[in-house]
């Protein structure tokens, strides 16, 4: 188990356009005096607090800035709406200029309530999962929080109970359990949290009463394409069959040449990684039995191509391949890789969402639903004469 850096709280940026608009004139008076703070270092050309060992500003220092009570300051950052609309333009451009930050342990101290979700995922080194992650994170920061990852071995599903131990060392105001295969999803049923926790895993589609765009828009799409392109013959290089997403994938895979009429020559299964794509086409025999491999993610089609290269095919023009997720680097294969694109960051945000419902006893929001887009690169070609 490794606990990675915590992140680190947002730079929260102060709009003058934030908050209400003014509905009363009446407010305390701005002349109370502000307790004099520590000299600040600034940068002269700027006006920024200059950065290095210099500590954090205050609101006291805001209030000086700004010439008002760090009452008022307190005020314009709760949204009150008496704040008179020149004031509170004051407060905001300094609380911009020396780069204030709120303190969220001591809004916790003061209102009773943590400001930190602890969250538990697994396999960071995959593109999906640390996609998730980076979503979710980016979500709680927006909201508010911090979000404090535990990375799991999923060789030793013990780890559970230790990283909960870990976490509820820490005052939480909920968990986030983020899981990609049945094992982890099981485990994290069995776990006992002393905070809210939503469970966030991908469903098996034939038991989701909403399908994703990557099985109703995505897969026909790229298999349309192919299609077009005059193949008949495919090849599935899937995922490893205990993930979700794997079995949806090659569901999807499937349900797309049936609907049109294509041949499958099979599926072999993998483990995401380039070495289980470059291993599924080098245990072939002689022959390539497809003109058009569809690999479940865009690692999986880099081993693909790798192996098909060793054998003496070019792709497009023997092999046609085709990925899923269009991570960064796909458009940088040789040759560059056709995909489907895939919104992971999404997919963490909903998460979060539907943690903060449970939090806050609230209705949990419309789930948004992925996105899918098929990317059309060099990867693809038409089919070859066989």
């Amino acid at each position: 188990m490794g606990a990675l850096p915590q992140v680190a709280a947002p730079k929260q940026t102060w709009s003058k356009h934030m908050g209400r608009d003014a509905t009363k004139q009446a407010e305390e008076p701005d002349q109370v005096p502000a307790p004099a703070p520590a000299k600040l270092a600034a940068d002269p050309a700027s006006g920024d607090i200059a950065s290095g060992n210099q500590r954090p500003a205050t609101i006291y220092d805001v209030a000086r800035e700004a010439g008002v009570s760090h009452q008022t300051v307190t005020r314009v950052l709760k949204d009150y709406p008496s704040i008179r609309p020149h004031t509170r333009e004051r407060v905001l451009e300094a609380l911009e200029r020396l780069d204030y930050r709120p303190n969220l342990t001591a809004r916790s101290l003061t209102t009773g309530r943590s400001h930190r979700i602890g969250a538990l995922t697994h396999e960071l080194q995959q593109f999906g999962p640390s996609s998730v992650a980076q979503g979710a994170a980016a979500q709680a920061r927006e909201s508010g929080y911090l979000l404090d990852i535990v990375s799991l071995d999923m060789s030793d599903v013990a780890e559970i109970e230790q990283a909960l131990d870990l976490l509820h060392q820490h005052d939480l105001a909920g968990v986030l359990a983020l899981s990609s295969n049945d094992e982890m999803t099981e485990a994290f049923g069995r776990a006992r949290f002393r905070v809210p926790a939503y469970i966030a895993t991908e469903e098996d589609e034939p038991f989701s009463a909403h399908p994703s765009e990557l099985t109703t828009v995505g897969f026909p799409a790229l298999v349309n394409h192919l299609a077009e392109l005059g193949h008949r013959e495919f090849l599935h290089v899937a995922g490893p069959e205990a993930w979700m997403a794997a079995r949806n994938r090659a569901r999807a895979y499937t349900s797309a040449l049936e609907a049109r009429g294509l041949h499958s020559a099979g599926t072999i299964h993998g483990d995401w990684s380039a070495r289980s794509g470059y291993e599924a086409i080098a245990g072939l025999g002689r022959d390539i039995p497809a003109t058009a491999i569809v690999a479940a993610n865009d690692q999986t089609a880099l081993g693909v191509l790798r192996a098909l290269h060793e054998r003496g095919l070019k792709v497009p023009e023997d092999v046609s391949v085709t990925g899923v997720d269009d991570i960064p680097d796909a458009a940088y294969f040789t040759p560059p890789l056709t995909t489907l694109q895939v919104d992971f960051e999404t997919q963490g945000r909903n998460a979060v969402q539907q943690l903060l419902s449970l939090m806050n006893h609230s209705t949990a929001p419309e789930t948004t639903t992925l996105p899918s887009r098929l990317v059309v690169r060099r990867s693809t070609g038409p089919a070859a004469r066989r």
